[in-house]
Formats: structure tokens, sequence, C-alpha cells
């Protein structure tokens, strides 16, 4: 193990502060410029202590989006009746793309060779594709919306964040009760 100077690792630190808060605010392609700004160092330090864009967005991926990501998977986990949890899920996910612009990073795979990104966003897709099956199992979503689809939505939703004009929180939201109410069953079928 390589133990850094004083001065390195205060400034790996600095780094990754600045990071965390760029990229949250910015995204995960915000310019490395801005992060080695923001941390008082030249970006050359940025690629010296973390290899670059790829080492640095694994090094803070857990404080800038993958522990919030986690934490709307078990919440949504953690409620029984499947339509309840699929609306929480959903709801979740799309106030966290709003929030957090390196969501929608994560959600487009911006960043492929990030091992715990694309891990992240396998987990992701694993929990979409077993919702999906659960709620089809309950009569809860309609039969023809597919793992695929939820992927869809997701995605779509990403691109239209980051590359589009964002809408107020009032609209979004909004729109965020017309995709439930397109996904899921107004009442259930009777067993």
């Amino acid at each position: 193990m390589v133990t850094l100077r004083t001065d390195a690792r205060r400034n790996a630190d600095r780094i990754r502060v600045a990071a965390v808060q760029v990229f949250r605010e910015r995204g995960l392609s915000a310019p490395l410029e801005e992060v080695a700004a923001a941390a008082q160092v030249s970006k050359a330090t940025i690629f010296n202590r973390f290899g670059g864009r790829v080492g640095l967005i694994d090094a803070v991926l857990d404080d800038v989006v993958a522990a919030e990501l986690r934490r709307v998977i078990d919440d949504a986990r953690s409620v029984v009746e499947i339509r309840s949890r699929i609306r929480s899920y959903v709801g979740a996910l799309r106030d966290i793309q709003y929030r957090v612009p390196a969501v929608n990073d994560v959600l487009l795979q911006e960043f492929p060779d990030s091992e715990q990104l694309m891990a992240l966003c396998h987990a992701g897709g694993a929990f979409h594709d077993h919702l999906v099956a659960e709620g089809h199992a309950a009569g809860v979503l309609v039969s023809e919306f597919t793992p695929t689809d939820f992927q869809a939505l997701t995605i779509d939703n990403a691109l239209a964040l980051k590359y589009g004009v964002r809408p107020s929180r009032s609209d979004y939201d909004r729109r965020t009760t017309f995709v439930l109410g397109g996904i899921c069953r107004s009442v259930q079928p009777s067993a």
C-alpha cells in the first residue's frame, strides 16, 4: 500500500469533496476543470491522483448517487403491497432523476468503463425486472407493460432531463402521475 504525503492526501480529499458537489449539481460529465477549481488544484492533479474521470467517478460514486439510488430500491422493497411499491418506486426514482443530474448519467450508462456505475445499472435493471414480474403476477400492471418498457421510461426521462428543457417541478410531478396512470391498472382484476 502506497502512503501519500500529507499534502497529496489533502489534495485527494479536496478533490473528492469537490467532485461530489460538482457531479451532484451538474452530472458526471461536468468539466473536470470545474472539479479542479472547486478543489483548488490543477486538472493534472486529478489525473495524477485518480487516473482521470472514470477513476474519479469510481472514487465518489457512492457519495454522489449510488447510496441514494440503493436507498430508493431498499425503500421500495420495504413496501408490502405491490401497487404501492410500484408507485413509491417510480415516484422516488423520478424524484431523484429530477434532483440529481448524475442519476441520469448512471441510467444512460454514460461511463461504461466505470465498473461501479455499471454494477449499479445492473442492480437497478434487475430490480425493474423483479418489480414488473410481481406487478404482472398481482394484476397491478397492464399486461402489455414489460421490463424493457420500464427501462425505456427511465431512459427517456433521463434523456429529457439531461438534454431537454427542464420542466417546472409541478409539471414534472404531474407527468409522473400520468406515467403511473398509464402503467398501473385502475382496478385490480377479480381473482
